[in-house]
């Protein structure tokens, strides 16, 4: 009978809310196979824990410690932004990760983010055919962006959709409270570099006629400051007031960004910031309203207070299942979300090559934008109602959540070579 082999699992990218509920998911399922899998090692900072040899034992977490995994935000691993180059751009790092994976004799990989993501762990699943080191590889899907293809839907975007439709509709209230004498105007920027998901998720909290947001911005619609000025004009006479979710990566006319900041991420994406700020101007400057606008940034995906518990129970069963179909044998996957039906809601757990996967952004369909392009229809509507249902708060202690303080401590290193990232 082959003897265990031991794993390495990794998260990457932008943090959420139940990413750390992935990783309970990998945990529990790889002490569930002694059999398959010996030490199960976490990176610490995603795939530069491996380039580094800054691995962390899994096994000091006690199963209370995994347990409260659940209900804490962030990357307990911490996370980072780092993409493997090709093999023939920098063979160095295939190297230096079989170097690593030898000395800790990883033969199961699981990465935990989104599409750039995705792109490491097809690499690391190409090791065995490019340079003679077989291991299996699983991609553990996570971003708030709901931008992955081939899955119904994104662990973790669930519950950022749910912070979304909650402050907007807070905001609309208290808006719609002061408008006769005070704010008229209020501007809610979201994360969505390339796809309008999560501003979407705004228009949840309009549910009746007149209700905010009257306007939502995507980055699939261009967008135009007239008509733009205009629906705020018109919606301010209509109603007294008018609150708007705008996405971080709105376009002009001729495709540049409307808020570009200038430079690029360690992803090579253009950095982006100010698109509340520069709106709020664009209304004060034309339209005289008073107007205030918040950037929900690192707050929406942190927000875990407010997670969804659907999209909690999906990200703790695409970490338990990563583990499962590795074990049966698969590698070059990403674990997928299959909507079985929508009233009631089912779903189950599939799967998809990362070869269809990586580098791929699923954009906001058509169908779900209002003809004007300002808001979502019903169609959208029915798709994202389910994955904000149920409510999963923390425990509290003393008035505050009580997360997971985990502090781990790094396993000595094996290679005695110190690896410089390029």
């Amino acid at each position: 009978m082959p003897q265990p082999r031991n794993a390495f699992y990794a998260q990457s990218g932008g943090v959420t809310a139940v990413i750390n509920a992935s990783a309970a998911g990998v945990i529990e399922a790889a002490r569930a196979h002694p059999e398959a899998i010996g030490t199960l090692y976490a990176g610490s900072n995603g795939i530069l824990g491996a380039l580094h040899e800054e691995l962390i034992d899994t096994s000091q977490m006690s199963d209370a410690d995994v347990a409260a995994l659940r209900h804490t935000p962030a990357g307990v691993f911490g996370s980072c932004r780092y993409k493997l180059k090709g093999f023939d751009r920098n063979q160095a790092e295939y190297e230096r990760l079989i170097e690593v994976f030898k000395a800790f004799d990883i033969g199961y990989f699981f990465y935990n983010g989104g599409g750039d993501s995705a792109d490491t762990c097809l690499k690391i699943s190409q090791l065995g055919s490019r340079m003679g080191y077989p291991i299996q590889a699983v991609h553990v899907p996570k971003t708030m962006d709901n931008d992955l293809p081939l899955t119904d839907t994104c662990p973790g975007f669930g519950s950022v959709a749910k912070y979304t439709a909650v402050s907007i509709a807070e905001a609309s209230l208290d808006i719609a409270s002061m408008a006769r004498s005070s704010t008229k105007v209020f501007i809610l920027e979201v994360m969505g570099r390339h796809a309008g998901w999560t501003a979407a998720a705004g228009g949840l909290a309009a549910q009746q006629p007149g209700d905010g947001p009257q306007i939502l911005l995507f980055p699939e619609v261009t967008f135009d400051p007239e008509r733009f000025l205009a629906k705020v004009e018109d919606t301010v006479k209509r109603y007294g007031w008018c609150t708007v979710v705008a996405s971080e990566g709105i376009t002009n006319a001729d495709g540049t960004l409307f808020a570009e900041a200038g430079g690029t991420d360690a992803f090579g994406h253009k950095q982006l910031g100010g698109v509340a700020a520069r709106l709020a101007a664009l209304v004060k400057e034309r339209l005289g309203y008073k107007h205030h606008f918040a950037v929900a940034d690192y707050l929406m995906r942190a927000a875990r207070h407010i997670a969804s518990a659907t999209d909690l129970e999906q990200s703790y069963a695409v970490g338990r299942a990563a583990v499962e179909k590795a074990v049966a044998g698969a590698s070059g996957i990403m674990v997928t979300v299959q909507r079985d039906s929508d009233s009631p809601y089912a779903w189950s757990v599939g799967e998809a090559p990362l070869e269809k996967v990586a580098n791929t952004e699923r954009m906001m369909p058509r169908e779900f934008i209002s003809d004007d392009g300002f808001h979502i229809t019903e169609a959208c509507r029915r798709y994202m109602l389910p994955l904000i249902q149920g409510e999963a708060p923390p425990p509290f202690e003393n008035g505050l959540p009580r997360y997971l303080r985990f502090r781990p401590t790094l396993v000595a290193p094996r290679t005695e070579r110190i690896f410089e990232v390029a």
